[in-house]
């Protein structure tokens, strides 16, 4: 089953940075996942995301308000999976 992983934001550099640093950390860590981004403020708000960038795995939030390292997210992918 693909891992989806979500990034929430603006937009900005920072939420940028996190859908990158999400991205190589699931290259690096060879699982079967998708990254998407949503700059949807409406559905940032829908879910309780109240601090951005957030970042959510399967649903589940998992990062918000900084912007997690390549270390740190394979760390929450491999608790997840």
């Amino acid at each position: 089953m693909t891992m989806q992983i979500r990034v929430f934001g603006p937009g900005c550099v920072k939420c940028q940075k996190l859908a990158e640093n999400a991205r190589e950390a699931v290259e690096l860590s060879g699982i079967d996942a998708t990254v998407d981004e949503s700059h949807d403020i409406t559905q940032l708000v829908t879910l309780g995301v109240l601090t951005t960038p957030a970042l959510m795995i399967d649903g589940k939030l998992a990062v918000a308000g900084h912007v997690a390292t390549v270390p740190q997210i394979q760390e929450l992918l491999a608790a997840h999976s």
